[in-house]
């Protein structure tokens, strides 16, 4: 059983993946979507969405491009149009990459309107081209994998899509127990899952409302699922995996406290510095206290103190503050 960082549109960029990767508890990753609609894409698209792919020699010297963001991470496109995605496909991975995600779950009205994501939950046959052109397209050791929700408006989809994808040559299938039209609301609806693994025989990872390791335990049981993928639970408690890997070797674990907290999101902030114009300067970060306000009080009171800054050094030293209470 293994745990996935869910590729956050806008929220996990590799800076993000660099950190949580670093941190622990993660086996793999998946990148941003990287939009396919009209053309072959440049390598510098592929380089910015998933620096790791970049030469150890020719990285840069700052932030998650020197490091790399995660020891295993995969390439997610989006698109519609089968040759194109399966174009792109082949060239990430003759930069290098080890497997390809294939996005068919992203909710975003934009997205949608463009006929891409979870809008062709409701196209079961080119969901099926596209895999199976990707399939055909790259390297017999490169890995297809797919995203998708439970449907587009209802929950009615979720199996002939699954079969069309295991059909067509995916080698691996991550689900959001949810609709479209669900969104973010709880519940996730793990049990669908099942069904899923009753009718397929590949691996399928269930994502969707795991907050806490009871969250994990109830969604394995509920769904029989290969292994999780973890979104704004891990943005809300960044040790999540850490704990969910310690319950399954039979360990106690003490989540990290406020103050080490504190200093994920300094990391962070100065990761990051080198890469926004000041106008932007630690939206990162406050991005980051809303989701960790939900596990951490005084997130909430840290992001009330520097919301309104854009000043690289006040926002430190509040931070630095925050890392030196008891």
């Amino acid at each position: 059983m293994q745990i996935y960082l869910a590729p956050m549109e806008g929220v996990i960029d590799p800076h993000m993946r660099y950190l949580l990767d670093q941190l622990g508890g993660i086996d793999l990753c998946v990148t941003e979507f990287i939009r396919v609609s009209k053309t072959v894409l440049p390598n510098h698209v592929f380089l910015s969405a998933c620096p790791e792919l970049t030469p150890l020699a020719e990285r840069s010297a700052c932030g998650a491009s020197k490091y790399g963001a995660c020891s295993t991470t995969r390439v997610q496109l989006l698109g519609s149009d089968p040759e194109l995605i399966a174009l792109n496909a082949h060239k990430a991975a003759q930069l290098g990459a080890k497997a390809i995600d294939l996005n068919f779950g992203c909710p975003a009205k934009t997205v949608n309107r463009s006929f891409g994501g979870a809008r062709l939950l409701d196209e079961t046959t080119l969901l099926h081209k596209i895999v199976h052109t990707t399939r055909q397209r790259v390297p017999t050791a490169t890995l297809v994998t797919a995203k998708i929700r439970l449907g587009y408006e209802d929950k009615d989809s979720y199996l002939r899509n699954a079969v069309a994808i295991a059909e067509a040559g995916a080698d691996e299938l991550v689900v959001h127990a949810r609709s479209k039209a669900d969104g973010y609301q709880p519940p996730a609806y793990w049990r669908y899952i099942k069904e899923i693994k009753q009718h397929i025989d590949i691996p399928v990872i269930a994502n969707g409302e795991i907050w806490t390791v009871e969250d994990y335990i109830a969604c394995r049981q509920q769904s029989g699922c290969d292994s999780v993928m973890l979104g704004r639970g891990i943005l809300a408690r960044p040790d999540l995996g850490l704990a969910i890997k310690a319950h399954q070797q039979g360990k106690y674990y003490e989540f990290l406290t406020w103050p080490k907290i504190a200093e994920l999101t300094l990391m962070l902030l100065r990761l990051t510095k080198a890469f926004y114009p000041v106008k932007h300067m630690g939206n990162r970060i406050k991005q980051w206290l809303f989701y960790l306000q939900r596990t951490y009080p005084q997130a909430s009171a840290l992001f009330d103190g520097i919301k309104r800054s854009r000043d690289f050094y006040f926002i430190e030293q509040a931070i630095i503050h925050e890392t030196l209470q008891p």
